[in-house]
Protein backbone atom coordinates (compact mmCIF):
# COMPACT_ATOMS: atom_id res chain seq x y z
CA UNK A 1 0.00 0.00 0.00
CA UNK A 2 1.30 3.27 -1.17
CA UNK A 3 2.04 5.81 2.01
CA UNK A 4 -1.11 8.08 0.42
CA UNK A 5 -3.57 5.41 0.87
CA UNK A 6 -2.01 4.34 4.46
CA UNK A 7 -3.88 5.07 7.42
CA UNK A 8 -3.22 7.00 10.65
CA UNK A 9 -1.99 3.79 12.87
CA UNK A 10 -4.41 3.18 14.83
CA UNK A 11 -2.24 2.77 17.79
CA UNK A 12 -1.21 6.48 17.52
CA UNK A 13 -3.80 8.43 16.32
CA UNK A 14 -6.94 6.56 17.29
CA UNK A 15 -9.61 9.57 16.63
CA UNK A 16 -8.09 10.43 13.50
CA UNK A 17 -7.51 6.69 12.09
CA UNK A 18 -10.98 6.25 12.88
CA UNK A 19 -12.22 9.45 11.12
CA UNK A 20 -9.93 9.01 7.49
CA UNK A 21 -11.44 5.38 7.66
CA UNK A 22 -14.78 6.33 7.79
CA UNK A 23 -14.25 8.61 4.71
CA UNK A 24 -11.99 5.94 2.74
CA UNK A 25 -14.10 2.85 2.90
CA UNK A 26 -16.84 5.31 1.59
CA UNK A 27 -19.41 4.79 4.60
CA UNK A 28 -19.95 8.03 4.93
CA UNK A 29 -19.36 11.69 3.82
CA UNK A 30 -19.78 14.97 5.87
CA UNK A 31 -23.25 17.20 4.90
CA UNK A 32 -23.26 21.08 4.18
CA UNK A 33 -24.86 21.28 7.65
CA UNK A 34 -22.29 21.08 10.20
CA UNK A 35 -22.70 17.94 12.10
CA UNK A 36 -24.64 16.18 9.88
CA UNK A 37 -23.31 12.73 7.76
CA UNK A 38 -24.11 11.39 4.65
CA UNK A 39 -24.51 8.13 4.25
CA UNK A 40 -22.76 6.65 1.32
CA UNK A 41 -24.32 3.51 -0.41
CA UNK A 42 -21.75 0.93 1.34
CA UNK A 43 -22.73 2.17 4.73
CA UNK A 44 -26.06 2.21 3.88
CA UNK A 45 -25.81 -1.74 2.94
CA UNK A 46 -24.09 -2.01 6.11
CA UNK A 47 -27.21 -0.43 8.11
CA UNK A 48 -29.51 -2.31 5.47
CA UNK A 49 -27.93 -5.55 7.06
CA UNK A 50 -28.21 -4.21 10.51
CA UNK A 51 -31.85 -3.40 10.17
CA UNK A 52 -33.04 -6.72 8.57
CA UNK A 53 -31.14 -8.76 11.91
CA UNK A 54 -32.99 -6.31 14.22
CA UNK A 55 -36.37 -6.17 12.93
CA UNK A 56 -36.11 -9.90 12.18
CA UNK A 57 -36.04 -10.40 15.83
CA UNK A 58 -38.79 -7.59 16.85
CA UNK A 59 -41.30 -9.30 14.71
CA UNK A 60 -40.36 -12.71 16.36
CA UNK A 61 -41.06 -10.75 19.75
CA UNK A 62 -44.39 -9.77 18.41
CA UNK A 63 -43.82 -6.15 17.32
CA UNK A 64 -44.98 -4.25 14.45
CA UNK A 65 -43.82 -1.37 12.35
CA UNK A 66 -45.53 2.27 11.77
CA UNK A 67 -44.40 5.30 11.26
CA UNK A 68 -45.16 8.46 13.10
CA UNK A 69 -44.36 12.27 12.10
CA UNK A 70 -41.43 14.28 11.97
CA UNK A 71 -42.70 17.19 13.84
CA UNK A 72 -44.03 17.67 16.92
CA UNK A 73 -46.03 20.44 19.22
CA UNK A 74 -43.32 21.92 21.24
CA UNK A 75 -46.45 21.65 23.96
CA UNK A 76 -46.37 17.92 23.59
CA UNK A 77 -42.35 17.98 24.39
CA UNK A 78 -43.28 20.41 27.92
CA UNK A 79 -46.03 17.60 28.94
CA UNK A 80 -43.53 15.45 30.85
CA UNK A 81 -41.15 17.58 32.91
CA UNK A 82 -38.19 15.77 33.26
CA UNK A 83 -38.15 14.48 29.09
CA UNK A 84 -38.27 19.10 28.43
CA UNK A 85 -35.39 19.09 30.78
CA UNK A 86 -32.97 16.46 29.72
CA UNK A 87 -33.67 17.67 25.74
CA UNK A 88 -34.17 21.15 26.10
CA UNK A 89 -30.57 22.09 25.05
CA UNK A 90 -30.46 19.71 22.15
CA UNK A 91 -34.23 20.46 20.47
CA UNK A 92 -34.00 22.04 16.86
CA UNK A 93 -37.32 24.10 16.58
CA UNK A 94 -39.11 25.34 13.91
CA UNK A 95 -41.13 28.68 13.92
CA UNK A 96 -41.81 29.49 10.22
CA UNK A 97 -43.82 27.35 7.98
CA UNK A 98 -45.44 28.51 4.36
CA UNK A 99 -43.65 32.17 4.50
CA UNK A 100 -45.29 32.92 8.04
CA UNK A 101 -44.49 32.51 11.67
CA UNK A 102 -46.54 29.28 13.49
CA UNK A 103 -48.95 29.91 16.06
CA UNK A 104 -47.30 27.02 17.64
CA UNK A 105 -43.31 26.48 17.05
CA UNK A 106 -42.56 22.45 16.34
CA UNK A 107 -39.95 20.53 17.32
CA UNK A 108 -38.06 18.49 14.94
CA UNK A 109 -38.14 15.09 16.73
CA UNK A 110 -35.45 13.98 18.81
CA UNK A 111 -37.31 11.40 19.41
CA UNK A 112 -40.68 10.05 20.02
CA UNK A 113 -42.31 8.98 22.95
CA UNK A 114 -44.54 12.31 22.75
CA UNK A 115 -46.07 12.11 19.72
CA UNK A 116 -46.34 8.31 20.20
CA UNK A 117 -48.02 8.81 23.47
CA UNK A 118 -50.93 11.10 21.99
CA UNK A 119 -51.49 8.66 19.73
CA UNK A 120 -51.79 5.78 22.32
CA UNK A 121 -53.90 7.48 24.38
CA UNK A 122 -56.66 7.41 21.19
CA UNK A 123 -56.18 4.32 20.36
CA UNK A 124 -56.03 2.38 23.81
CA UNK A 125 -59.23 2.29 25.62
CA UNK A 126 -59.77 -1.47 27.27
CA UNK A 127 -57.22 -3.96 28.62
CA UNK A 128 -58.01 -6.06 24.84
CA UNK A 129 -56.18 -3.41 23.43
CA UNK A 130 -52.70 -4.24 25.65
CA UNK A 131 -50.04 -4.68 24.83
CA UNK A 132 -49.28 -2.19 22.30
CA UNK A 133 -46.17 -3.42 20.86
CA UNK A 134 -45.14 -0.52 17.69
CA UNK A 135 -41.91 -0.71 16.25
CA UNK A 136 -40.62 2.95 13.38
CA UNK A 137 -37.57 3.28 11.75
CA UNK A 138 -36.59 6.66 11.35
CA UNK A 139 -34.09 9.67 11.93
CA UNK A 140 -34.04 11.97 14.76
CA UNK A 141 -32.83 15.35 15.45
CA UNK A 142 -30.42 16.10 18.54
CA UNK A 143 -28.50 19.63 18.69
CA UNK A 144 -24.88 18.30 19.15
CA UNK A 145 -22.23 20.61 19.55
CA UNK A 146 -19.17 18.30 19.67
CA UNK A 147 -19.84 15.84 16.42
CA UNK A 148 -18.35 12.60 14.97
CA UNK A 149 -19.43 10.67 11.58
CA UNK A 150 -22.11 7.89 13.11
CA UNK A 151 -20.59 8.25 16.36
CA UNK A 152 -22.50 11.69 17.23
CA UNK A 153 -24.41 13.40 14.57
CA UNK A 154 -26.95 16.33 14.89
CA UNK A 155 -29.19 13.51 12.68
CA UNK A 156 -28.70 10.03 13.41
CA UNK A 157 -30.94 6.96 11.79
CA UNK A 158 -32.09 4.36 14.36
CA UNK A 159 -35.25 2.08 15.20
CA UNK A 160 -37.17 3.46 18.12
CA UNK A 161 -39.61 0.92 19.86
CA UNK A 162 -42.62 2.29 22.26
CA UNK A 163 -44.65 0.00 23.93
CA UNK A 164 -47.55 0.10 26.39
CA UNK A 165 -48.83 -2.43 29.07
CA UNK A 166 -51.09 -3.20 31.59
CA UNK A 167 -49.00 -4.18 34.43
CA UNK A 168 -45.57 -2.31 35.89
CA UNK A 169 -44.20 -6.13 35.81
CA UNK A 170 -45.42 -6.92 31.92
CA UNK A 171 -43.57 -3.26 31.36
CA UNK A 172 -40.36 -4.44 32.92
CA UNK A 173 -40.31 -7.59 31.43
CA UNK A 174 -40.47 -5.81 28.03
CA UNK A 175 -37.82 -3.24 28.72
CA UNK A 176 -35.60 -6.57 30.10
CA UNK A 177 -36.32 -8.70 26.64
CA UNK A 178 -35.63 -5.86 24.03
CA UNK A 179 -32.02 -5.41 26.08
CA UNK A 180 -31.50 -8.68 25.76
CA UNK A 181 -32.36 -8.60 22.20
CA UNK A 182 -29.82 -6.08 21.98
CA UNK A 183 -27.23 -8.53 23.26
CA UNK A 184 -27.88 -11.04 21.07
CA UNK A 185 -27.75 -9.29 18.27
CA UNK A 186 -24.48 -7.58 18.74
CA UNK A 187 -22.64 -11.04 19.69
CA UNK A 188 -24.22 -13.27 16.97
CA UNK A 189 -24.14 -10.71 14.11
CA UNK A 190 -22.01 -7.77 15.28
CA UNK A 191 -19.20 -10.15 16.84
CA UNK A 192 -19.34 -7.56 19.59
CA UNK A 193 -19.23 -8.14 23.07
CA UNK A 194 -21.34 -5.90 25.42
CA UNK A 195 -22.12 -5.63 28.93
CA UNK A 196 -25.59 -5.51 29.39
CA UNK A 197 -27.10 -3.59 33.25
CA UNK A 198 -28.68 -1.09 34.53
CA UNK A 199 -28.16 2.91 34.44
CA UNK A 200 -27.45 5.03 37.50
CA UNK A 201 -30.15 7.83 38.05
CA UNK A 202 -28.09 10.14 36.89
CA UNK A 203 -27.48 8.30 33.60
CA UNK A 204 -31.13 6.95 32.85
CA UNK A 205 -33.27 8.49 29.47
CA UNK A 206 -35.13 11.87 30.50
CA UNK A 207 -38.49 10.79 31.64
CA UNK A 208 -37.20 7.12 32.36
CA UNK A 209 -38.32 5.53 35.74
CA UNK A 210 -35.27 2.64 34.67
CA UNK A 211 -32.74 2.61 31.57
CA UNK A 212 -30.78 -0.44 30.68
CA UNK A 213 -27.70 -0.09 27.70
CA UNK A 214 -25.50 -2.57 26.17
CA UNK A 215 -22.00 -1.13 27.01
CA UNK A 216 -19.12 -2.09 24.25
CA UNK A 217 -14.98 -1.73 24.55
CA UNK A 218 -13.70 -0.02 21.42
CA UNK A 219 -10.10 -0.16 20.32
CA UNK A 220 -8.69 2.37 22.01
CA UNK A 221 -10.81 1.16 25.68
CA UNK A 222 -13.37 3.49 25.79
CA UNK A 223 -16.86 2.44 26.37
CA UNK A 224 -19.66 2.84 23.60
CA UNK A 225 -23.38 3.30 24.51
CA UNK A 226 -24.22 0.47 22.01
CA UNK A 227 -28.03 0.42 22.73
CA UNK A 228 -31.07 1.56 25.53
CA UNK A 229 -33.81 0.40 26.59
CA UNK A 230 -36.44 2.35 28.76
CA UNK A 231 -39.06 1.30 31.07
CA UNK A 232 -40.94 4.63 31.70
CA UNK A 233 -43.21 3.76 34.06
CA UNK A 234 -46.56 5.99 34.36
CA UNK A 235 -44.69 9.19 33.50
CA UNK A 236 -45.47 9.75 29.84
CA UNK A 237 -49.12 7.91 30.31
CA UNK A 238 -49.77 10.38 33.00
CA UNK A 239 -48.91 12.86 30.71
CA UNK A 240 -50.67 11.90 27.71
CA UNK A 241 -53.55 10.43 29.64
CA UNK A 242 -53.02 7.09 27.90
CA UNK A 243 -55.85 4.61 29.99
CA UNK A 244 -57.33 1.70 29.76
CA UNK A 245 -60.77 0.08 31.02
CA UNK A 246 -58.97 -3.10 33.28
CA UNK A 247 -61.22 -6.22 33.85
CA UNK A 248 -63.26 -4.75 36.96
CA UNK A 249 -64.20 -1.85 34.78
CA UNK A 250 -61.74 0.15 36.54
CA UNK A 251 -59.79 3.09 34.47
CA UNK A 252 -55.75 2.32 35.17
CA UNK A 253 -53.19 3.99 33.39
CA UNK A 254 -50.81 2.19 31.45
CA UNK A 255 -47.19 1.30 32.05
CA UNK A 256 -45.11 2.52 28.86
CA UNK A 257 -41.36 1.78 27.47
CA UNK A 258 -39.31 2.72 24.80
CA UNK A 259 -36.08 1.29 23.42
CA UNK A 260 -33.12 2.12 20.55
CA UNK A 261 -30.40 1.32 18.55
CA UNK A 262 -29.09 3.68 15.69
CA UNK A 263 -26.23 4.10 13.01
CA UNK A 264 -23.90 4.29 15.90
CA UNK A 265 -23.17 0.95 16.22
CA UNK A 266 -21.88 0.86 12.92
CA UNK A 267 -19.17 3.71 14.71
CA UNK A 268 -18.83 0.63 16.79
CA UNK A 269 -18.03 -2.00 14.28
CA UNK A 270 -15.73 0.11 12.94
CA UNK A 271 -13.41 0.73 15.90
CA UNK A 272 -13.99 -3.39 17.69
CA UNK A 273 -12.65 -4.84 14.55
CA UNK A 274 -10.87 -2.28 12.40
CA UNK A 275 -7.20 -2.79 12.21
CA UNK A 276 -4.25 -0.52 10.17
CA UNK A 277 -5.55 -1.71 7.02
CA UNK A 278 -9.15 -0.90 7.52
CA UNK A 279 -12.58 -1.97 8.39
CA UNK A 280 -12.60 -5.57 8.71
CA UNK A 281 -16.57 -5.98 8.50
CA UNK A 282 -17.96 -9.42 10.38
CA UNK A 283 -19.27 -11.23 7.43
CA UNK A 284 -23.03 -11.52 9.02
CA UNK A 285 -23.48 -8.12 8.71
CA UNK A 286 -20.62 -7.31 5.74
CA UNK A 287 -22.53 -6.01 2.30
CA UNK A 288 -20.36 -8.04 0.63
CA UNK A 289 -19.15 -11.42 2.02
CA UNK A 290 -16.23 -12.52 -0.38
CA UNK A 291 -15.16 -10.80 -3.43
CA UNK A 292 -13.21 -12.41 -6.39
CA UNK A 293 -10.48 -10.89 -7.61
CA UNK A 294 -9.13 -12.33 -11.04
CA UNK A 295 -5.61 -12.40 -12.16
CA UNK A 296 -4.61 -12.44 -15.92
CA UNK A 297 -1.81 -10.62 -18.33
CA UNK A 298 -3.25 -11.96 -21.69
CA UNK A 299 -6.64 -11.48 -23.68
CA UNK A 300 -6.41 -15.20 -23.08
CA UNK A 301 -6.15 -15.76 -19.77
CA UNK A 302 -8.51 -12.92 -19.09
CA UNK A 303 -11.22 -15.08 -21.11
CA UNK A 304 -10.63 -18.26 -19.32
CA UNK A 305 -10.25 -16.74 -15.74
CA UNK A 306 -13.14 -14.13 -15.95
CA UNK A 307 -15.23 -17.44 -17.30
CA UNK A 308 -14.07 -19.21 -13.95
CA UNK A 309 -14.91 -16.51 -12.40
CA UNK A 310 -18.51 -15.74 -13.07
CA UNK A 311 -19.26 -19.54 -12.62
CA UNK A 312 -18.01 -19.60 -9.02
CA UNK A 313 -19.50 -16.27 -8.53
CA UNK A 314 -23.06 -17.92 -9.90
CA UNK A 315 -22.30 -20.74 -6.80
CA UNK A 316 -21.84 -18.69 -4.18
CA UNK A 317 -24.83 -16.30 -5.01
CA UNK A 318 -26.83 -19.63 -5.19
CA UNK A 319 -25.77 -20.64 -1.92
CA UNK A 320 -26.98 -17.12 -0.57
CA UNK A 321 -23.07 -15.78 -0.15
CA UNK A 322 -23.20 -12.03 -0.38
CA UNK A 323 -20.64 -11.92 -3.51
CA UNK A 324 -18.83 -8.88 -5.55
CA UNK A 325 -16.54 -10.11 -8.59
CA UNK A 326 -13.92 -7.17 -8.99
CA UNK A 327 -13.80 -6.75 -12.84
CA UNK A 328 -12.44 -3.09 -12.79
CA UNK A 329 -10.18 -2.45 -15.89
CA UNK A 330 -6.89 -0.43 -15.47
CA UNK A 331 -6.56 -1.51 -11.95
CA UNK A 332 -3.43 -4.18 -10.66
CA UNK A 333 -4.50 -7.25 -8.19
CA UNK A 334 -2.44 -5.36 -5.46
CA UNK A 335 -4.51 -1.62 -5.61
CA UNK A 336 -7.67 -3.97 -5.67
CA UNK A 337 -6.55 -6.38 -2.59
CA UNK A 338 -5.50 -2.96 -0.79
CA UNK A 339 -9.21 -1.55 -1.86
CA UNK A 340 -11.20 -4.43 -0.51
CA UNK A 341 -9.28 -4.41 2.63
CA UNK A 342 -9.89 -0.96 3.49
CA UNK A 343 -13.59 -2.16 3.16
CA UNK A 344 -13.38 -5.09 5.47
CA UNK A 345 -14.47 -7.68 2.74
CA UNK A 346 -14.63 -10.44 4.93
CA UNK A 347 -12.98 -12.84 2.48
CA UNK A 348 -10.87 -12.93 -1.03
CA UNK A 349 -11.32 -15.54 -3.72
CA UNK A 350 -8.16 -15.05 -6.06
CA UNK A 351 -8.08 -16.56 -9.48
CA UNK A 352 -5.51 -16.63 -11.51
CA UNK A 353 -4.47 -18.69 -14.86
CA UNK A 354 -2.77 -21.32 -12.72
CA UNK A 355 -5.26 -21.77 -10.63
CA UNK A 356 -8.09 -22.44 -13.30
CA UNK A 357 -5.75 -25.06 -14.84
CA UNK A 358 -5.54 -26.67 -11.17
CA UNK A 359 -9.28 -26.18 -10.38
CA UNK A 360 -8.30 -24.12 -7.41
CA UNK A 361 -8.76 -20.52 -5.62
CA UNK A 362 -6.94 -18.74 -3.47
CA UNK A 363 -9.14 -17.68 -0.19
CA UNK A 364 -7.37 -14.57 1.93
CA UNK A 365 -9.02 -14.18 5.25
CA UNK A 366 -8.98 -10.51 5.79
CA UNK A 367 -8.96 -11.24 9.96
CA UNK A 368 -5.39 -13.18 9.32
CA UNK A 369 -3.16 -10.52 7.56
CA UNK A 370 -0.77 -11.76 4.83
CA UNK A 371 0.66 -15.79 3.96
CA UNK A 372 -1.29 -16.61 7.10
CA UNK A 373 -4.76 -15.78 6.29
CA UNK A 374 -4.21 -17.23 2.83
CA UNK A 375 -5.34 -21.27 1.86
CA UNK A 376 -5.72 -23.34 -1.62
CA UNK A 377 -9.15 -24.43 -2.02
CA UNK A 378 -10.80 -26.90 -4.49
CA UNK A 379 -13.27 -25.07 -6.78
CA UNK A 380 -15.24 -27.84 -6.29
CA UNK A 381 -17.59 -27.02 -3.52
CA UNK A 382 -17.01 -23.90 -3.30
CA UNK A 383 -20.12 -23.05 -1.50
CA UNK A 384 -19.47 -25.11 1.44
CA UNK A 385 -15.67 -23.64 1.63
CA UNK A 386 -16.58 -20.47 1.53
CA UNK A 387 -19.26 -20.49 4.17
CA UNK A 388 -17.02 -22.40 6.97
CA UNK A 389 -14.48 -19.85 6.54
CA UNK A 390 -16.84 -16.85 7.07
CA UNK A 391 -18.15 -18.75 9.91
CA UNK A 392 -14.81 -19.16 11.45
CA UNK A 393 -14.47 -15.72 10.74
CA UNK A 394 -17.49 -14.49 12.42
CA UNK A 395 -16.01 -17.00 15.51
CA UNK A 396 -12.71 -15.31 15.85
CA UNK A 397 -13.85 -11.17 15.15
CA UNK A 398 -15.98 -12.12 18.36
CA UNK A 399 -13.72 -13.98 20.35
CA UNK A 400 -10.12 -10.97 19.78
CA UNK A 401 -12.81 -8.66 20.75
CA UNK A 402 -13.92 -10.57 23.56
CA UNK A 403 -9.70 -10.96 24.56
CA UNK A 404 -9.08 -7.99 24.27
CA UNK A 405 -12.11 -6.33 26.78
CA UNK A 406 -11.12 -8.46 29.24
CA UNK A 407 -7.74 -7.50 29.24
CA UNK A 408 -8.41 -4.44 29.69
CA UNK A 409 -10.81 -4.64 32.26
CA UNK A 410 -10.09 -4.27 36.15
CA UNK A 411 -11.05 -4.92 39.75
CA UNK A 412 -9.51 -2.37 41.13
CA UNK A 413 -7.99 -2.54 44.79
CA UNK A 414 -8.27 1.39 45.56
CA UNK A 415 -8.78 4.53 43.61
CA UNK A 416 -5.26 5.08 42.69
CA UNK A 417 -5.78 1.63 41.02
CA UNK A 418 -8.77 2.91 39.67
CA UNK A 419 -7.34 5.74 37.96
CA UNK A 420 -5.27 3.69 36.33
CA UNK A 421 -7.67 1.31 35.05
CA UNK A 422 -10.14 4.13 33.40
CA UNK A 423 -6.68 5.42 31.54
CA UNK A 424 -6.71 2.18 29.20
CA UNK A 425 -10.10 0.51 29.75
CA UNK A 426 -12.71 -0.57 32.33
CA UNK A 427 -12.84 -0.17 35.92
CA UNK A 428 -15.84 -3.10 37.48
CA UNK A 429 -15.72 -1.54 41.01
CA UNK A 430 -18.20 -1.15 44.18
CA UNK A 431 -19.85 2.06 44.45
CA UNK A 432 -22.07 3.02 47.50
CA UNK A 433 -24.86 4.24 44.77
CA UNK A 434 -24.23 8.44 45.81
CA UNK A 435 -24.94 10.74 42.73
CA UNK A 436 -21.84 12.92 44.54
CA UNK A 437 -18.96 10.02 44.63
CA UNK A 438 -20.24 9.07 40.77
CA UNK A 439 -20.30 13.00 39.85
CA UNK A 440 -16.66 13.68 41.65
CA UNK A 441 -15.27 10.51 39.63
CA UNK A 442 -16.77 11.96 36.41
CA UNK A 443 -14.79 15.07 37.40
CA UNK A 444 -11.65 13.33 38.59
CA UNK A 445 -11.25 11.01 35.78
CA UNK A 446 -13.47 11.55 33.04
CA UNK A 447 -14.63 8.24 33.24
CA UNK A 448 -18.51 7.39 33.72
CA UNK A 449 -20.91 5.21 35.48
CA UNK A 450 -21.38 3.01 32.05
CA UNK A 451 -24.02 0.28 33.79
CA UNK A 452 -24.87 -1.57 36.79
CA UNK A 453 -24.04 -5.37 34.79
CA UNK A 454 -25.78 -8.34 36.44
CA UNK A 455 -23.10 -10.54 35.82
CA UNK A 456 -19.26 -10.01 36.60
CA UNK A 457 -17.87 -9.06 32.95
CA UNK A 458 -14.27 -10.56 34.21
CA UNK A 459 -15.88 -14.32 35.76
CA UNK A 460 -18.72 -14.09 33.22
CA UNK A 461 -20.74 -15.28 36.44
CA UNK A 462 -23.54 -14.02 38.58
CA UNK A 463 -22.66 -10.02 39.75
CA UNK A 464 -21.27 -10.46 43.16
CA UNK A 465 -23.24 -9.71 46.80
CA UNK A 466 -22.22 -7.13 48.76
CA UNK A 467 -20.46 -8.24 52.02
CA UNK A 468 -19.41 -6.71 54.86
CA UNK A 469 -16.38 -5.61 53.41
CA UNK A 470 -17.94 -3.94 50.42
CA UNK A 471 -16.55 -0.75 50.05
CA UNK A 472 -17.17 2.41 47.23
CA UNK A 473 -13.95 2.71 45.52
CA UNK A 474 -14.04 6.88 45.80
CA UNK A 475 -15.46 7.71 49.38
CA UNK A 476 -14.62 3.85 51.27
CA UNK A 477 -18.91 3.78 52.49
CA UNK A 478 -20.37 0.46 52.51
CA UNK A 479 -21.74 -0.19 48.71
CA UNK A 480 -24.29 -2.62 47.38
CA UNK A 481 -23.12 -2.80 43.81
CA UNK A 482 -20.74 -3.08 41.30
CA UNK A 483 -20.76 -1.01 38.10
CA UNK A 484 -18.50 -0.39 35.42
CA UNK A 485 -16.86 3.14 34.73
CA UNK A 486 -15.13 4.28 31.85
CA UNK A 487 -14.03 6.65 29.64
CA UNK A 488 -16.78 6.93 26.88
CA UNK A 489 -17.70 7.82 23.22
Amino acid sequence: MSEEMKLPKRSEDFSEWYNQLVLRAELADYAPVRGCMIVRPYGWAVWENITAALDRRFKATGHVNAAFPLLIPRSFIEKEKSHVEGFSPELAVVTHGGGEELEEPLVIRPTSETIIGHAYSKWIQSYRDLPLLINQWNSVVRWELRTKLFLRTLEFFWQEGHTAHATAEEAEAETRQMLDVYTDFAVREAAVPVIPGRKSAAERFAGAEQTYSIEAMMGDGKALQAGTSHNLGQNFAKAFEIRYLDKTGVLQHCWTTSWGLSTRFIGAIIMVHGDDQGLILPPRLAPYQIVIVPIYKTDEEKASVLETAQRLRRELVDAGIRVKLDEREGMSPGFKFNDWEMRGVPLRMELGPKDVAKGSVVLARRDRPGREGKSFVPQQGIAAAVAQALEEIQKALYERALAFRQANTADPADYAAFKQAVEKGFAYSWWCGGAGCEEKIKDETKATMRCIPAEDPISGQSAPQAGGAAKCIYCGAAAQEKAIFARAY
